[in-house]
């Protein structure tokens, strides 16, 4: 049997934790409504010949979060689209990049979505990574394809012809999940229980509403392996770290789990070091798997070089693979790497080969008429979407787990996952720590609410 990709229900619940903690900030709108235009978008102005098929990619650039939050997958999918116009693009035809900063809100969001939608006529959206995607069911009546869009909320697990970059396996009918309900495993825990021993597991959140339960769903799945919990909770406004620190090292913690922001994980770290708590991992998500760990982390070298990383999709810099090599040679002229930068690259492969199989079958018209053809001769919205919905099992060439599709009408109260894992080491980087086609684990799926 094909091993399944892991469920991601840490990804989805830790980025709509940053959602949540970042409302205190309020929302803005973009500002600007759109970027200049891209280098693919510059290099077809003025070409000749066949038309260029437009594509679409919303950001949240400029988030109330910071500006390099959700910038990954745009820079990851926007250097595919370089490398391959510079290949000749698709079937002879290039691809144009249309790219939009929602600016963190749901007006800025909406906004983005009409502009491409109907007066850019985009052929399909790529690498989504919107802090409120509120046009997304706008893009869904549209029946416009949204290829590998990061899970920030639950728009990936409850509209049709939107295609997160982890799959789904949601009815997707204009309802969250099951009922309201989202479902995920305890992969992770299981893999360091079975990998490295882990018993005690101490949870650290903050005293607010969106940090606490997420912070619960955490606790729920260590449980469920058998893990002894320790809660810690922090002031959101005046967190003492170090009292947190000392009470986890007296408690014996081997493992360490968070729901809080990036400025506090690295606040945590550095109490860790200060009071002296070693543990055999302090675990984070694919959001923070990045190159910027020795800035981040600079005043806790010893946490620092405990730091693990879990996710669905293979360690950037994992450069034996070839897959991840192209990705790497593609973006050396950017000044950090991601995971999310690999994930964006797998989403515009995933579009490419889609509309590469719409180029060659020389469909025309399908889906309506109007935006449909924008890419031109066989490559429509609906030629896209039709690959899109039968793509199970994509992998992108090995860089994600087999991600899929498949609508159950009931949630599954058990799957086999697998999972990436990768471990921070100074002078190495993150180091891959197993294949990930081959750490898996059958494991029980708990319902949260997203």
């Amino acid at each position: 049997m094909r091993p399944r990709r892991r469920s991601r229900a840490a990804e989805t619940a830790a980025a709509a934790l940053l959602l949540l903690l970042s409302a205190a900030c309020g929302s803005r709108l973009p500002e600007s409504d759109f970027e200049s235009p891209s280098a693919s978008s510059r290099a077809t102005s003025g070409q000749s010949g066949a038309a260029p098929i437009r594509v679409g990619i919303i950001a949240s650039a400029t988030s109330p979060v910071g500006g390099s939050a959700f910038t990954g997958p745009r820079d990851g999918a926007q250097a595919y689209f370089d490398r391959l116009n510079a290949r000749g693009g698709i079937d002879g035809r290039r691809v144009e990049v249309r790219l939009c900063d929602d600016g963190g809100s749901g007006v800025g969001d909406n906004t983005c979505v009409h502009r491409l939608l109907d007066e850019d006529r985009v052929v399909a959206l790529v690498a989504t990574t919107a802090l409120d995607y509120a046009g997304a069911s706008r893009v869904s009546r549209a029946a416009v394809p949204d290829i590998g869009g990061q899970p920030i909320g639950a728009a990936y697990d409850t509209w049709p012809h939107l295609y997160g970059v982890y799959g789904s396996l949601a009815p997707r009918d204009g309802r969250p999940g099951w009922d309201g309900e989202l479902y995920g495993g305890t992969e992770v825990y299981r893999y360091f229980k079975r990998a490295h021993g882990a018993r005690t597991a101490a949870v650290v959140s903050y005293n607010q509403a969106a940090s606490a339960a997420y912070a619960r769903l955490v606790e729920r799945g260590l449980k469920a392996e058998g893990y002894k919990v320790v809660s810690e909770q922090v002031d959101f406004a005046l967190p003492n770290f170090r009292a947190a620190a000392a009470d986890l090292g007296q408690q014996g913690a081997d493992l360490v789990l968070d729901a809080l922001d990036t400025h506090g994980n690295a606040r945590l770290c550095e109490a860790m070091d200060e009071v002296g708590v070693k543990v055999t991992a302090k675990v984070t998500n694919v959001q923070n798997w990045t190159s910027t760990v020795p800035e981040d982390y600079k005043d806790s070298p010893s946490c620092r070089n405990a730091l693990w990383a879990t996710g669905s999709s293979r360690n950037y810099e994992d450069t034996s693979n070839p897959a991840v090599r192209e990705f790497r040679d593609a973006t050396k002229g950017l000044k950090t790497h991601s995971q999310w930068q690999l994930e964006g690259w797998a989403a515009a492969r995933w579009f490419t080969e889609a509309a590469e199989s719409c180029a060659e079958s020389g469909r025309t018209g399908e889906g309506g008429t109007g935006g449909d053809t924008t890419g031109g001769d066989g490559v429509t919205r609906a030629c896209v979407d039709a690959f899109m919905n039968r793509s199970q099992g994509y992998d992108a060439g090995g860089l994600l787990l087999p991600v899929r599709f498949e609508r159950l009408a009931e949630p599954p109260k058990s799957r086999r996952t697998c999972l990436s894992v990768a471990r921070w080491q100074d002078g190495k980087g993150w180091v891959t720590q197993s294949e990930m086609t081959d750490t898996c684990f059958d494991v029980p799926q708990l319902a949260y609410t997203p």
